[in-house]
């Protein structure tokens, strides 16, 4: 059975996945990349950007689950770029330039209508307007019976948890503190909603915590 994932999360001590004033110079928010060293410097994360070596262990096995047989990716729509509101023009194509390390269909949460981007390497961003349950059905389509990955950011993935679609999240808690930004949590009951922890393995960089649904 196919299966709505949130993998390689990074989350600040304080319970924020994103710093504030998101901005082209600053694509995590201030402070948001001290959530992520602990991905850097991993052969996994190496390899997604055209790079060699990094490290093996288990912050590299934790980052290589979250690409096991996914089919396609959910993005909000500040994960794709800091525009806002109607598209101005099809100039802006994402952070990752022109090979982003999807490979696969991934479907963008918008407001605001725009037609398909084919990229290379096989990413082809798709604009969704009308809602959650719209992308998901959509994502699982075009997964062909493997997983569907949502990428962030934090809206999205708090709008999922609250209808109670995520089956798997895997959280990476850095040791920073953020003070402010977007928080994860915030006014969810996830014992309610039927989440339960069934992994924590700490690292030097990070402790990493899976979440089920039961």
């Amino acid at each position: 059975m196919p299966k709505l994932r949130v993998m390689s999360f990074s989350l600040s001590l304080d319970g924020f996945g994103a710093g504030p004033e998101q901005s082209l110079d600053n694509p995590l928010g201030l402070g948001g990349m001290g959530l992520h060293q602990w991905a850097f410097a991993t052969r996994t994360f190496r390899t997604m950007f055209g790079q060699d070596g990094g490290s093996t262990g288990i912050d590299d096995q934790f980052a290589a689950r979250g690409f096991e047989n996914v089919g396609a990716w959910i993005l909000g729509r500040n994960m794709f770029g800091p525009v806002r509101g109607p598209w101005p023009d099809d100039s802006w194509k994402g952070w990752w330039g022109d090979n982003p390390p999807y490979h696969c269909d991934v479907f963008v949460l918008t407001h605001y209508p725009r037609a398909s981007i084919t990229m290379a390497g096989g990413t082809v961003f798709h604009f969704v307007t009308d809602g959650i349950h719209a992308a998901l059905k959509r994502a699982m389509d075009a997964a062909g019976g493997r997983d569907v990955r949502v990428g962030g950011g934090v809206a999205t993935i708090r709008q999922y948890l609250q209808e109670r679609l995520v089956d798997e999240m895997h959280l990476a808690v850095s040791p920073v503190l953020l003070g402010r930004g977007e928080h994860l949590f915030a006014g969810l009951d996830l014992l309610q909603l039927g989440y339960r922890t069934s992994e924590h393995v700490p690292t030097e960089l990070a402790t990493h915590i899976v979440l089920t649904k039961a």
